[in-house]
């Protein structure tokens, strides 16, 4: 489902993003991504939704080859990837059933759809008795489920995760985790980004640590999926 081809990253400033990176994460698997802040684990996800193009080398997600996308390709690849960041990212003057249903907005779903499609995702989430509340309203752990009730409205096959518990305290840090392994175990691929080293270690799940650009350790290219293959 992504596929790194010796991927390097060099930006205008002359900075090197990323050194020659490779590896494939197969359908249904949860990976790390670990290592110290400037280490690429921002290039690689920038990578991943299109935002950046590499240097050298390909990016391929879901069968799109991610550095020769057209503009209007790059909106198809983001509606196959689910993304959640650190800071929730939650329109503030909008209910969490409103953030929720304009990602379907903003896709063109049909808009008797909607409803049922935001309660689906917020149920899933723990969160459907919280639709009318505003996002103030909401701790930041609760704030961070309504972030990814949003990344998940679209079904998509890949949801990237960028240090999603890096503002949460270890109580909403380990909820978030564990509803992401349920995500996981339904068969989506979850690549989280995280400097939280215990969480990792908890895990039998593959990590792929990076420093000065390059992958200096990955636990398995042929790390068996969690999911559904």
């Amino acid at each position: 489902m992504i596929r790194f081809s010796g991927v390097s990253k060099t930006y205008p400033n002359g900075v090197q993003g990323l050194r020659d990176v490779s590896f494939h994460i197969p359908k249904g698997q949860f990976v790390f991504l670990t290592g110290h802040s400037g280490a690429g684990k921002s290039s690689i996800l920038s990578l991943i939704i299109a935002e950046q193009q590499p240097t050298f080398g390909e990016v391929r997600v879901s069968g799109y080859q991610c550095g020769k996308l057209s503009a209007n390709e790059v909106p198809r690849l983001r509606r196959k990837l689910g993304i959640v960041f650190q800071d929730f990212r939650l329109l503030e003057y909008r209910t969490i059933e409103e953030n929720v249903a304009f990602a379907l907005e903003v896709t063109g779903a049909p808009r008797q759809a909607i409803p049922s499609r935001v309660i689906r995702v917020l149920t899933r989430v723990g969160l459907a008795s919280k639709a009318k509340a505003y996002p103030k309203e909401l701790s930041g752990g609760e704030q961070q489920r309504v972030a990814i009730a949003r990344a998940l409205v679209n079904d998509p096959p890949i949801l990237i995760a960028d240090e999603p518990t890096g503002n949460l305290d270890e109580r909403a840090t380990r909820g978030i985790f564990q509803l992401l392994q349920q995500i996981n175990g339904g068969g989506t691929v979850v690549v989280m980004a995280t400097h939280n080293l215990a969480l990792v270690r908890d895990t039998g799940y593959r990590v792929i640590e990076l420093k000065g650009g390059e992958v200096v350790f990955d636990s398995g290219q042929d790390t068996p999926a969690a999911g559904p293959a």
